[in-house]
């Protein structure tokens, strides 16, 4: 049933993306990989509503929401902002929850920081100029504990974190053992794998920040990664993150075989490697080879819900445990504690469930 709705889904999502705006494609196709279709049809439709208001209200002189330019979306001031949101309350046909409007608000960011911060035209510029929704504050609907409830149960805890990796390097190939095709991939790739679910459970970087790590962003002497993390006005600024031992491990193991076993060429920096089909070369491992790499093990270890953000909660919360609220904000690269509160709540249970256990032996 799940399948039908995203094949569904994506057939409404191709049938609404030519209407929109050539930047909104832009922006559609680049999100592809990384969400759903459903996700992607949430976007569209906010869009839709977004646009259709600034033509119903005179913001743009174009006669159809294909036809609204960039420039158009530069010259918006907060107070045109502040009346789309009104518009989204107020409207008795809208029924919008508060949470809708924050969805929908954070759809509009998410657009307008890709047009301004990531997106270039021919001459490197960004393609938006002006973001006026970095301005806006959008509340968080969904409390923390709340945040935290759902991930109960999906995440590896204390002692499961050696497990996992010890499954990844031990024990898979096991079970793969009468599939030459699984059989093959595994041995090519074990070292480079383990390595990646090393690095995020011992630092919790986020799956793009590993996908973007170059050979020279790693420092195993003082066990750092140098990240692009967002400052306080949107700006982005090279950050150093630290890991733990367990990483420098795997990360030399990888580095001593990266060049050989992946043919990397000389002007290839990327630190993680892959060889597509047909090709002779390694080149950068996408985001969604490492997702499906994760999931791939996850289901074999026992942890179908277990993703590769999911990594990165199980070490926040393995760390918030040995630390404060603001040092685990500073190693995720969280911009406000509150975010970083969902550990405070997952290691409370951690901890009740420890000494649950003590009482019992």
């Amino acid at each position: 049933m799940v399948n039908i709705l995203k094949v569904k889904d994506r057939e409404e999502l191709d049938r609404r993306v030519p209407s929109m705006p050539w930047y909104v494609e832009k922006f559609i196709n680049y999100k592809l990989p990384d969400l759903s279709p459903s996700s992607l049809l949430e976007y569209v439709r906010d869009y839709e509503a977004f646009l259709s208001w600034l033509l119903a209200e005179g913001l743009t002189e174009s006669q159809s929401i294909k036809d609204v330019p960039l420039l158009d979306l530069e010259r918006l001031h907060m107070d045109s902002i502040d009346n789309f949101r009104m518009f989204l309350t107020t409207r008795k046909e809208n029924s919008n929850s508060r949470t809708t409007i924050s969805r929908k608000l954070s759809s509009l960011r998410s657009l307008f920081h890709y047009l301004s911060q990531i997106a270039e035209d021919e001459e490197f510029y960004p393609l938006l100029k002006r973001n006026v929704m970095a301005k806006v504050a959008i509340k968080r609907t969904q409390k923390p504990k709340d945040t935290a409830a759902k991930l109960e149960g999906k995440l590896l805890q204390e002692e499961e974190i050696y497990e996992f990796m010890d499954y990844i390097k031990q024990h898979y190939e096991t079970e793969v053992a009468s599939n030459k095709q699984a059989l093959y991939s595994y041995k090519l790739n074990q070292t480079r794998d383990a390595c990646i679910i090393s690095l995020i459970l011992h630092s919790g970087l986020r799956v793009s920040e590993v996908v973007n790590l170059n050979t020279d962003d790693i420092d195993l002497k003082k066990k750092l990664a140098y990240v692009y993390r967002k400052g306080k006005n949107d700006d982005t600024f090279k950050t150093p993150v630290y890991f733990r031992q367990e990483a420098v491990e795997d990360l030399t193991a990888y580095l001593q075989l990266r060049d050989s076993r992946y043919k990397a060429p000389r002007r290839e920096k990327a630190l993680f490697l892959a060889i597509a089909n047909g090709k002779n070369e390694g080149s950068r491992m996408t985001k969604r080879a490492m997702q499906e790499m994760v999931i791939k093990y996850a289901k074999r270890f026992g942890k179908p819900y277990l993703s590769v953000h999911k990594l990165r909660h199980s070490f926040a919360t393995d760390y918030y445990l040995r630390n404060d609220i603001y040092k685990t904000q500073e190693q995720l690269g969280h911009a406000s504690p509150e975010t970083t509160q969902i550990y405070a709540h997952l290691t409370d249970r951690t901890m009740a469930e420890a000494i649950d256990r003590d009482r019992d032996n």
